[in-house]
């Protein structure tokens, strides 16, 4: 969690509103490479700094500071973080 963020606060206190049980910031180092994955939990989440691409089903999304993403559970996916890394609010459940 983010201390004293208001922004945050906000996203946090929305996710928890519509049933997500855990919000917290992520980041990535810089180029780093997930290759096709899952989670067992659906997310919802939001760039705050850097960059990541988005593989889903064969589509990648580049996504910047202020574009969401969403994910269901057990989705298979694939995550490549910019040259300075990335972070993200993200809530999950």
């Amino acid at each position: 969690m983010i201390p004293d963020d208001p922004e945050f606060e906000r996203f946090r206190a929305d996710a928890l509103a519509r049933g997500f049980t855990e919000v917290l910031a992520r980041t990535w180092a810089p180029g780093t490479v997930l290759d096709t994955h899952t989670h067992p939990f659906a997310v919802d989440a939001v760039m705050t700094a850097g960059e990541l691409w988005l593989t889903i089903d064969g589509r990648t999304r580049h996504l910047r500071p202020g574009d969401r993403f969403t994910l269901d559970a057990d989705v298979p996916h694939a995550e490549r973080y910019g040259d300075a890394g990335a972070t993200y609010w993200v809530a999950r459940r």
